[in-house]
């Protein structure tokens, strides 16, 4: 989209507006005929181009502010966390697991791309870039082939002709104003309808000589050239020029305003958010449901820390970090439930702190809940610098109750082991009578071991039969893992299950060299002949 020349006597802060209006994007990489023949890009190179697709998409909404730390990211789990912020902070509702605001974002955003695409997204139009702030307006004076029109009297009056163009009216627009028009004008008759703050852009008729005059100057009272004489739009002097003038700085403020991101309307929680989007601690979290007692489920939650994020403080022989952990699990109506505060101290050897760079340090919380909805919050604070990082989101505890088989969360593991018979049920990763300790995937990244690891998958089975009687076949469990670059099977294994008090532990380790280093997918399924019923899971991982 284009002003006119006369812009350029428009203050610079107004042709900086303009700018940002008018910027031109480059065309995909499906029209560029050298695309075949460049090499695919590797995942770094796909998970980059992701996270610009991305920054592309919410363009229309992201405030520069949150632009500009976004681009300061230093990795993957940054950009993640700040993505996952991002959307909360305008949740309108973040006790449910809906986000009423990023369903929306996206509905607009489709039907921009639907209906006002012109050679190029619709998404990337004027009107498609109102719609996806604004919604659609309360009404719209289309003339979609121009033609003649009799302006109104505050544009100068008169006949004319115009290019195809079109006036959205919203009744109210938050922090604008109420009755405002946005005007759109196809001068090229392409299709694309850009804003304009000029309502005499839409006439053809506005450079050629005598045609299309104006009441004043059919009355000859007034020059068409006089249209020309400064000031943001080309509609030339008339009975309503002193309260015209002054309504085009309205215009051009309005302009500014509906074009901008909309404000947060978060509360307390913009606040909170707009301190960690510049001093943000990356972190990783898990969450996995097993089964306690008949009306009680075990919620552990582990945390995974990058070492590399953390201000190591202390001696030349030995160096530690300090974390500050605390979250809380409410109701969906705001009552609390679970909270807890601890602490996680990590030291190391200062010759081997470049070392410990490359790893996470871990910290598990085992909190019991009751089936049902709940929001999780989790704070994580650098005690010895200044970064702090921060998760909400909804889990849903499920019911393992009743006859019908279930099973927990499919845990990838990088230790499973028993523990001492004092320990049990308590400690550090403690389920039960193992120690179960995720390896926690990274900014959605499947978990990622060593080739001189061991994987080990753990789950438990329940509400199954015992398998005990002649008729009855003892449940088993079967384990299929496929690579994910091939989509061929690698693996596939069937094993009987132990079946004490209708439920089963499910255990499986592949040793090093066992699988090839890849891209794996792995669906544990079990089966209770007993009761034809059968449960998966499944999880991902890669071994490096």
């Amino acid at each position: 989209m284009t002003l006119h020349a006369r812009t350029l006597l428009i203050p610079a802060f107004l042709l900086a507006i303009s700018a940002a209006l008018f910027a031109q994007h480059s065309p995909s990489e499906q029209s560029d005929p050298l695309q075949r023949s460049r090499p695919k890009p590797n995942k770094a190179g796909q998970k980059e181009n992701s996270y610009k697709k991305w920054l592309d998409e919410v363009s229309p909404i992201i405030t520069p502010e949150e632009m500009g730390a976004f681009r300061r990211l230093a990795n993957d789990s940054e950009r993640q966390s700040f993505i996952e912020h991002f959307w909360f902070q305008r949740d309108p509702t973040p006790d449910t697991a809906e986000n009423e605001y990023k369903e929306e974002f996206y509905r607009r955003r489709t039907y921009a791309d639907e209906r006002f695409s012109a050679g190029k997204p619709g998404s990337k139009t004027d009107r498609g870039m109102v719609y996806i702030i604004h919604g659609a307006p309360d009404s719209i004076d289309a003339h979609p082939a121009g033609g003649p029109y009799l302006r109104t009297a505050e544009e100068g009056g008169g006949q004319t002709e115009t290019f195809p163009f079109e006036i959205w009216r919203y009744r109210n627009l938050d922090g604008i104003g109420q009755e405002v028009e946005i005007e759109f004008v196809d001068s090229c008759g392409c299709g694309d309808y850009h804003m304009t703050l000029d309502r005499g852009e839409k006439d053809v008729f506005l450079h050629v000589p005598g045609a299309g005059p104006t009441d004043l100057e059919a009355m000859q009272r007034a020059t068409k050239d006089q249209r020309f004489r400064g000031g943001p739009e080309s509609l030339g002097p008339s009975l309503f020029g002193s309260n015209r003038e002054g309504k085009e700085f309205d215009r051009i403020q309005q302009m500014a305003l509906v074009t901008a991101p909309p404000p947060l309307k978060s509360g307390g929680r913009e606040s909170v958010t707009s301190r960690m989007r510049l001093n943000l601690l990356p972190f990783d979290a898990e969450v996995d449901f097993v089964k306690s007692g008949p009306d009680s489920v075990l919620v552990p939650i582990t945390l995974s820390v990058p070492n590399d994020a953390l201000t190591f403080v202390g001696t030349e022989a030995m160096r530690h970090a300090n974390l500050s952990l605390s979250g809380q699990v409410t109701t969906i109506t705001g009552k609390r439930v679970q909270s807890f505060e601890d602490g996680l101290r990590l030291d190391v050897p200062a010759e081997l702190l470049s070392t410990s760079n490359t790893r996470r340090a871990l910290y598990s919380k085992i909190v019991p809940l009751q089936s049902g909805r709940y929001r999780l919050d989790i704070e994580v604070k650098d005690a010895n610098g200044t970064k702090t990082g921060w998760i909400s989101r909804v889990i849903e505890v499920p019911d393992f109750g009743g006859d019908t088989i279930a099973s927990s969360s499919l845990i990838v593991a990088d230790l499973v082991e028993p523990v001492p018979a004092n320990d049990i049920g308590t400690g550090n990763f403690v389920i039960g009578i193992r120690r179960v300790r995720p390896r926690v995937a990274s900014s959605g990244d499947p978990a990622v071991f060593r080739s001189t690891e061991t994987v080990t998958l753990w789950m438990e089975g329940y509400n199954l039969n015992s398998g005990n009687s002649q008729i009855e076949a003892a449940p088993t469990a079967e384990y299929r893992v496929r690579r994910l670059d091939t989509a061929t099977p690698a693996l596939v294994i069937t094993q009987p299950l132990t079946v004490r008090d209708h439920q089963a532990v499910i255990e499986r380790r592949f040793a090093p060299g066992e699988l090839a280093k890849g891209d794996y997918e792995v669906t544990v399924t079990v089966h209770d002949s007993g009761s034809f019923q059968s449960v998966a899971r499944n999880a991902k991982f890669s071994i490096r």
